[in-house]
Order: structure tokens, then C-alpha cells, then sequence
């Protein structure tokens, strides 16, 4: 099969993944955008946001992961043209995401006192407390909102969730900017006030995306006679069964990072730093990696609804391909400017800080190296997931997902970091073996279900 087989798709791929991209780097923007103006307050303020915000991670990973299940069994659906069924789904999957919403909230609030144990300055401590409150609280909404995005996403509809997202930007940049810093009238209440706005930006993000589709005429036949009734445990476990894997699949690459952060962390700060300023471009390029993720996601589940497993392999390879000009770019991109972009991160002119950003520049500049590399490993094992997903292949994936995350890719970044002169670098290494593992050990399970489908 020549080369242009697989090109023609690549337009329908990245009409359907850009939105999703973009999505996606609209929640990142609530994360920057609290840095941004908590980092004005001070350095305790702002660890303590980060402190939160890694607990928060965790718990949007469990979700996002979760909802994604939605996904596969809609699209599948709209290929079988079966619209009672893509009601029922959608009105379950909807049901789910509410409860887990409800259980992440009160899981990441109890589990606040693992903090203690983490050698974190009392000071942090006591202000990133009542800050996880109120943003744990605030996944309840992104949780829900999540429901009806993978909903949207597997009638191939990726561009709804987006407008939501930023329309939610708009409220959350203008919470912020008033309630932490107390302007025309509003009180000055500090990180808390950057966690309110986040609470209320994600309340008005369900707001959006309810009425975006409701008001749709593709959409809204969906939304008729919402009835408890109705509601069947056969469905509810069907969605279970997938959404429970993929929850766990998140995890583990989500808190394998966390991980590295931590880790990174007792080395010192200007390593920690250095960590920070390659992994926030390393996440940017990644969300380009799961638009197509999604892609992959709803293309193979809508050839599996319509048994045409031969259009399947083809529609997988071409996203796979596509992934992989694409993030040999990016590495291409992070080896020729590796000197330079750490610079971006910095305050070049403050002349006391010019050792700890000598330092900082020197390590990240290293990490750019490793990062360019693991481009490839992470788009890679992310859009094979995502054709596993439409599979609806998922059990499988999650054990090995552990074992490239937890027993190969960890243990060589503790090894390398802790117990050898590598240091950030050699945590680095750690997940580009992690990553890799991943790539190689999803593709062969990818190739061996699609053998038997042929």
C-alpha cells in the first residue's frame, strides 16, 4: 500500500483532532493563568498553587480518562445509525460522570495530609489547604462537562467543547483578575480568590457546552426525557468496563510525571525549575498528540460500527503517520533551539539571579535534548491508545501501561536521578524509556487485534 493511501486521510484528521488541541490547551490556560497572577502575589503563594494543582492533576486524570469511554460506544453507535441508543449512552454517561465527579472531589480533600509528608513548608502547607478545597471542589463541574464533551466527540462534533472551554477562559481570567487582588469592589482574597474563579469558570464551562448543544438541532434530539427510569446497569457497566482502564491508563502516565516533579524536587530547586520550564513545553506539544488521540478514537470506533475493518487499519495508519511527521518536528524544533528556550522562562536582566538561571539554562537545555526524542515515544503510545479505545480494547492496555510507567520507566529514573551525576537528565531518561516501552508494547497489541480483523 503506497505512502498517498495513508495521506489523503490526513486532512479529515486534523479537521476532527484540531479542536480537540485546542481544548485542551484552553484547561492548560486555566493552570497558566493562575500561575500568572498567583506568581504576583509571591513565591509562597505560588508553590502553594503548584503544590495544589498536582493534587488536582491527579484527580482530572482519573476523570478525563474515565469520560473518554463515552467516546468509542457513541461513535460506534452513529456508524449503526442507532440514535436510541447514542440517547441512552449519552444520558448514562452523563449519570457516571456526575457521581465520579462527586467521589474525585471528596477523595482529593481527604487525601490532603499525604502534604505533611511531603517536607513542604508548613507556610505552603497552610495556603494551598483551603486552595485544594475549592478547586477539588471544581472537578465536580469538568468532570460533568467532560460527559458531554466525549458525547459531542463521538458524533465527530470536536469543535463544541472548544468554544466552551474558552468561553469559560473569558470568565475565569475576569474572576480572577478581581477576586484575588480585590478590584472595583470585589474583596482581596488571594489564592483563594484564584480558586474561586476557577470553581466559577468551570461551573459556567457546563453552562456553555449544555446550551451549545441543546440549542443544536444535530444535538437536540439527545436531550429528551432524561428519566432515572430508564436507566439500565447493563449500560452503566458497559461504560464502566471500558471507563475504569482508560481512568487507569491516564493515572499512571499522569502520576509517573508528577513523580519526576517530585523527584526532581529533592535535587534542588534550580533542578526542579529546569524540569518545570521543559516539561511545560514537552505538555503543549503532547496536546497536539492527544487531538489526534481523539481522532483515532472516533475514526476507528465509527469503522468498527460499520464492519469495515479493512477502511480501520487504514484510517489508525494514517493518524499514526501523521502523528509522527508531526512530533518529529516538534523534536526537531526543541534539538535546534534547546540553548535558546529555556531563556523564554527566565528574568535574564535580574543580575542576582544570574548563577541559578546559568544553571537552570545549562540542565534544561540538556532535558530539550531527551525531550525531542521522547516527542516521538509519547505521540506515538497516545494515538495507539486512542485506536485501542475505539477497539474498545482497553484491559490489556492497562496492564501495560503499568509496567512501562511504573516497572521499567520509573525505577530508571529514580536509579538515574538519585544514584548517578545525570541528576534532572537522568530522571528525563527514565520516561523517555517509560514512553517507549509504552509505543512499543501498545503498537504490537494494536497489530496483533487488527491481524484478527482482516
Amino acid at each position: 500500500m503506497n505512502l498517498s493511501h495513508y495521506t489523503k486521510e490526513f486532512s479529515y484528521n486534523l479537521k476532527l483532532a484540531y479542536p480537540v488541541m485546542l481544548g485542551m490547551l484552553g484547561h492548560t490556560l486555566i493552570g497558566v493563568v493562575d500561575n500568572f497572577m498567583v506568581g504576583n502575589l509571591g513565591s509562597t503563594e505560588l508553590a502553594a498553587v503548584s503544590l495544589g494543582n498536582s493534587f488536582i492533576f491527579i484527580g482530572m486524570a482519573i476523570g478525563i480518562g474515565f469520560s473518554t469511554a463515552i467516546t468509542p460506544l457513541v461513535a460506534e453507535a452513529d456508524a449503526e445509525k442507532e440514535d436510541k441508543k447514542i440517547r441512552s449512552l449519552f444520558h448514562h454517561g452523563l449519570l457516571l460522570c456526575a457521581i465520579l465527579g462527586i467521589a474525585v472531589f471528596i477523595l482529593i480533600v481527604l487525601s490532603k495530609p499525604i502534604m505533611l509528608l511531603m517536607n513542604q513548608p508548613q507556610a505552603v502547607v497552610d495556603l494551598a489547604s483551603p486552595y485544594i478545597d475549592w478547586v477539588a471542589f471544581s472537578l465536580i463541574p469538568v468532570i460533568i462537562f467532560q460527559g458531554y464533551k466525549q458525547f459531542a466527540d463521538g458524533l465527530s462534533q470536536t469543535k463544541y467543547s472548544m468554544y466552551a472551554i474558552y468561553l469559560a477562559n473569558i470568565v475565569h481570567i475576569f474572576f480572577n483578575y478581581v477576586l484575588i487582588y480585590g478590584v472595583w469592589g470585589f474583596p482581596k482574597m488571594g489564592i483563594l480568590g484564584a480558586a474561586l474563579g476557577t470553581v466559577f469558570s468551570r461551573i459556567m464551562m457546563v453552562v456553555f457546552i449544555h446550551f451549545l448543544l441543546r440549542k443544536n438541532k444535530l444535538f437536540k434530539r439527545y436531550f429528551k426525557n432524561f428519566s432515572f427510569e430508564e436507566i439500565k446497569k447493563s449500560i452503566l457497566r458497559k461504560i464502566i468496563n471500558l471507563g475504569f482502564p482508560s481512568a487507569m491508563q491516564m493515572l499512571f502516565e499522569v502520576t509517573l510525571f508528577t513523580a519526576a516533579i517530585w523527584l526532581s524536587g529533592t535535587l534542588g530547586k534550580n533542578s526542579q525549575a529546569a524540569n518545570q520550564i521543559a516539561l511545560t513545553l514537552a505538555s503543549s506539544t503532547f496536546m497536539v498528540a492527544m487531538g489526534f488521540s481523539v481522532a483515532a478514537m472516533i475514526r476507528v470506533s465509527n469503522s468498527k460500527g460499520m464492519k469495515d475493518y479493512k477502511q480501520l487499519i487504514t484510517v489508525a495508519r494514517s493518524i499514526f503517520l501523521l502523528t509522527i511527521f508531526v512530533e518529529i518536528f516538534f523534536g526537531i524544533v526543541f534539538v535546534v533551539f534547546h540553548n535558546f528556550l529555556p531563556h523564554l522562562f527566565l528574568n535574564m536582566s535580574d543580575v542576582s539571579q544570574s548563577v541559578d538561571n546559568e544553571e537552570i539554562i545549562t540542565i534544561a537545555s540538556k532535558l530539550f535534548l531527551v525531550a525531542a526524542v521522547f516527542q516521538i515515544s509519547d505521540g506515538i503510545q497516545v494515538v495507539v491508545l486512542g485506536a485501542l479505545r475505539g477497539l474498545q480494547d482497553v484491559k490489556i492496555p492497562m496492564y501495560i501501561t503499568f509496567v512501562a510507567y511504573w516497572i521499567i520507566g520509573f525505577p530508571i529514573s529514580y536509579y538515574l536521578g538519585k544514584h548517578t551525576n545525570l541528576g534532572a537528565v537522568g530522571i528525563w531518561i527514565g520516561l523517555l524509556a517509560g514512553l517507549s516501552a509504552a509505543a512499543i508494547f501498545l503498537y504490537i497489541r494494536f497489530a496483533r487485534l487488527t491481524l484478527k480483523l482482516k
